[in-house]
């Protein structure tokens, strides 16, 4: 299994971003699979989650802002980032459940594959 993120980088307050995570070696149909994100010295928590009946969840920091989708022809998350602000910096990483059908999570430790993350970084 591989997730690969993609669509980081930098933007201004107020900008967008839309991060992809393409998955091999996996199948995103009926699976769970989530956003983190990790700024530097803080914990990995949860940007948004999506289940599998492709029900989103959002942290409520987040809502109306942020978007989680996934496309099942071309096996791959998003991650639709609107009206970033600064305070969003951090590694954006997609997390994928190894179980068909199991519950989305907030807790990282539900989930058995990860990408290598790719960086975020807003400024004022």
């Amino acid at each position: 299994v591989r997730l690969v993120e993609s669509g980081g980088g930098s933007v201004q307050a107020g900008g967008s971003l839309r991060l992809s995570c393409a998955a091999s070696g996996y199948t995103v149909i009926n699976y769970s699979l989530a956003w983190f994100r990790q700024a530097p010295g803080e914990e990995r928590e949860a940007v948004a989650t999506i289940d599998a009946y492709d029900r989103p969840a959002y942290a409520d920091s987040l809502k109306g802002r942020f978007t989680i989708s996934k496309d099942n022809y071309r096996n791959t998350l998003y991650l639709q980032m609107n009206s970033l602000k600064p305070e969003a910096s951090a590694m954006y990483f997609c997390a994928a459940r190894d179980r068909r059908g199991a519950s989305a999570s907030i807790k990282f430790a539900d989930y058995e594959y990860w990408g290598q993350g790719s960086q975020v970084t807003g400024s004022s």
